[in-house]
């Protein structure tokens, strides 16, 4: 499948909260294990001012990682994160971010995954690293 496939795949069941948190899937790399968002954040989603709240700076972390294993798994129907770590380096503030996910290593039934936000600047604001179950079309 081509990348523009892929991220067609994507976009298809794509996720009314994404949408809302202005994002665009910016690349994908099967091979590698790799896929790229935009993330363009409102104030909305913000507390003092334009500083993102964590649970949102979790949720953009969390979706690029789940979107890599469903890019590179196409009979994949289900990922439920099993767990999940957060490290924020710095305020993510409201604009445009960048979050890119990696497949770390992925079996049968389980991924781990790792991930990294960017602020407009390129600085690492937070990454994350997860776990999580694969559900495959039998």
């Amino acid at each position: 499948m081509t990348k523009e496939a892929t991220i067609n795949r994507l976009n298809k069941y794509r996720t009314q909260f994404l949408t809302d948190m202005g994002c665009t899937i910016l690349d994908v790399d099967t091979e590698k294990g790799i896929c790229e968002m935009e993330f363009n954040m409102s104030k909305r989603y913000c507390h003092s001012v334009d500083i993102i709240q964590g649970g949102f700076v979790t949720a953009m972390l969390d979706a690029v990682t789940s979107h890599v294993v469903f890019a590179v798994r196409e009979q994949l129907i289900a990922l439920s994160t099993l767990e999940l770590k957060v490290t924020f380096f710095e305020a993510s503030r409201a604009g445009k971010l960048k979050a890119i996910g990696r497949v770390d290593r992925m079996g049968r039934s389980i991924a781990f995954l790792s991930g990294d936000l960017y602020n407009a600047e390129g600085q690492r604001t937070a990454s994350i690293t997860s776990t999580a179950k694969i559900s495959l079309r039998k």
